[in-house]
């Protein structure tokens, strides 16, 4: 049964000061539209995506010349092309400020700290500029990062953008072969590396990864002090230089920004690579901006001077949509680190000490902070907090009552969802609507988000496949080395014609929002019926005892049955007792047809760089199937746990 009431509803004043509200407004005004409410407007920005995205650069202020036409090609997705004669740049549109109030703020998990004004920060990017540009760099290029999410990261990816190359990031816990798998498919021009950095309470030297990287890479390397010893480190490592070496001899200038296509590339990202190597995803700059200020304007209602903090890795694209909240005038609080070291506080210390505005994070550390017993409204003052998104995974019930219940009772919670293949959502918040329990608010504007059964019908009420039936500018240019679009295609447009399938197996509820029951391709399928992880995760890991789960679909006697692995507390043993409430709170909260089969204790449960668990690759393992990318995963020895289990052989 559904909620009966919401957990959050904005009040009057709030609505009508909303940017997104304005914003309606002003395009029923500018178009002489009747758009008397959101519903309305969504479903003209979703039919008119020409003007709706003209509206976005004019109401945004975008610097660069659109030119006359917004859309070409717009009845074929993959023949669409927005603003095809605009011309702009990307690291112009996020560095409009300049002064001495704060644009970056730092904190390491070593207690390290930095405060960058914005002409800091622009002094800095002028400086990298010009060294960049003195190493031959331009147009097109590669600039490939394995770094900390510190304010010297950001520096370089604005560099590299205002002059038009391409940035490509990771974090410095990636394995040598892990980097290699992303930046060797790539051809850097130039390779940014860290010389340490700590994690949960321990240093970790990176310099025989950075070296034997390097080596292979066989590009110029610098090397951004951090943890280390960056000196010796660029010493040792032939054609390197250390950040501070690199930017001393330049002094600042006026920046330089070089015009380029609206689809210029500007990121190269990738997908997970736990099912082989990964693809190489790269984004245009015009589409990555208009997205990221359409989100952060209108569906976080971010403003000029918020402190906007996300806990992301330079790994996952939230880094990226992180990035870009200076293109809104947000300050943006960085991390570095463990969320829980030296303690759980850690986060909410910040946040409180800074007033953070908007506090962005996975659903899995919302899950993890409810079970440690912290009660962040009874230990912090949140009063600046207005917005709390969530993504990475879908956030259970639970979760969303805990943000109510633990954090803060008068905060928008904005349950968010899309990928690294968009840079940006398919469906996010709405700081004009209801929060219901367990629902993510509903579609972004300009995305014509649907829920499509197998015969590639829209269902309401039913889970089927999450797709976008038109164009939106964010679509990727394309996958790098890939010159005739077939794995582009394939990725996205196999299952239906002209429209985007996004893996994702979702469902529409009767507040028009949206529930994300996990990846399709996970979808268990057990006496042919469609069920959802996620849908098991939220109830089994309601229970005290169980600290995280993973669930696959196991081939069985011309069948699939359902199999439930469980990382439980410290000390504890599963027993049939434990099994047995288990199954019992997956009947009733659940069904039955969810019940598994088995359920099995494991020590660990896989997980990539960004924290999202791989039931892929454990199926593989269980049917004795090869996992083609291990070095994706944050703990590939996980993966052993689940090879040839004697419970599954039964």
């Amino acid at each position: 049964m559904r909620e009966q009431m919401p957990l959050w509803s904005p009040s009057e004043e709030r609505i009508a000061s909303a940017q997104i509200e304005r914003f309606r407004h002003w395009c029923a005004e500018t178009y002489q539209m009747q758009l008397p409410d959101h519903d309305a407007f969504h479903r003209w920005s979703v039919e008119n995506p020409g003007q709706f995205w003209s509206a976005v650069w004019e109401v945004c202020g975008v610097i660069g010349e659109r030119g006359a036409r917004d859309l070409v090609g717009g009845e074929r997705m993959l023949d669409a092309r927005f603003f095809p004669d605009a011309r702009l740049n990307f690291a112009e549109n996020l560095l409009r400020r300049s002064g001495s109030e704060d644009a970056l703020i730092f904190r390491g998990e070593d207690r390290a700290a930095a405060r960058w004004s914005w002409d800091r920060l622009r002094e800095e990017v002028s400086k990298l500029q010009q060294a960049f540009r003195s190493m031959g760099i331009g147009e097109g290029d590669r600039v490939a990062a394995m770094m900390p999410n510190m304010p010297e990261t950001v520096a370089c990816m604005l560099a590299a953008a205002s002059i038009g190359a391409i940035w490509s990031s990771c974090s410095p816990d990636f394995g040598v072969q892990g980097v290699m798998d992303r930046f060797g498919q790539i051809a850097p021009k130039l390779f940014i590396a860290c010389d340490a950095y700590w994690y949960n309470g321990k240093l970790q030297d990176v310099s025989d990864k950075v070296r034997e990287i390097a080596g292979r890479l066989g590009c110029p390397v610098l090397v951004v002090h951090y943890a280390g010893d960056a000196d010796a480190l660029a010493a040792s490592i032939p054609n390197a230089r250390t950040y501070a070496d690199a930017t001393r001899v330049f002094a600042p200038e006026p920046l330089e920004f070089v015009h380029l296509p609206f689809s210029h590339p500007l990121y190269i990202l990738y997908s997970s690579g736990t099912t082989g190597v990964p693809k190489c995803i790269v984004h245009s700059a015009g589409g990555t901006l208009l997205q990221h200020l359409k989100e952060h304007r209108f569906h976080c209602d971010m403003r000029e001077g918020d402190r906007f903090f996300y806990f992301t890795t330079c790994g996952w694209m939230m880094w990226n949509w992180l990035a870009s909240g200076l293109a809104s005038g947000a300050t943006l609080c960085l991390y570095d680190g463990s969320p829980f070291a030296p303690n759980g506080e850690v986060l909410w210390d910040y946040a409180e000490q800074e007033r953070f505005s908007v506090f962005g994070t996975s659903a899995k550390y919302i899950d993890a902070v409810r079970k440690s017993g912290l009660v962040p409204r009874e230990t912090h003052d949140l009063s600046s907090l207005r917005l709390i998104t969530s993504t990475g995974s879908p956030l259970s019930p639970e979760g969303f009552a805990f943000v109510y219940e633990g954090i803060k009772a008068d905060v928008h919670l904005a349950s968010i969802s899309g990928g690294t293949d968009i840079v940006s959502c398919f469906v996010c918040g709405n700081p004009v609507k209801p929060v219901w329990k367990g629902e993510i608010q509903g579609p972004g504007l300009g995305m014509a988000v649907d829920v499509w059964n197998d015969e590639g019908k829209p269902v309401v009420g039913e889970k089927g496949e999450l797709v976008c039936t038109k164009p939106f500018p964010s679509m990727p240019v394309g996958f790098w080395n890939d010159p005739d679009g077939a794995k582009y295609r394939a990725a996205y447009f196999e299952r239906f014609d002209n429209v985007w399938c996004h893996g994702d197996f979702a469902e529409w509820t009767e507040h028009g929002g949206m529930i994300i029951h996990g990846r399709s391709d996970a979808t268990l399928n057990p006496g042919g019926v469609r069920i959802g992880t996620a849908e098991i995760y939220n109830q089994v890991e309601q229970l005290e005892e169980v600290v995280e789960a993973i669930c696959i679909g196991q081939e069985w006697d011309g069948d699939v049955r359902v199999v439930l692995f469980v990382r439980l507390a410290d000390g504890l043993t599963l027993d049939d007792a434990l099994r047995d409430r288990i199954r019992a709170k997956i009947r009733t909260g659940a069904s039955p047809r969810h019940v598994p089969a088995k359920i099995i204790q494991v020590a660990d449960i896989p997980r990539t760089k960004s924290g999202k668990i791989v039931e892929l690759a454990v199926r593989e393992v269980v049917h004795g199937r090869p996992v083609k990318n291990k070095e994706a995963l944050a703990n590939p020895e996980a993966l052993e746990l689940f090879a040839g289990l004697e419970e599954l052989k039964s």
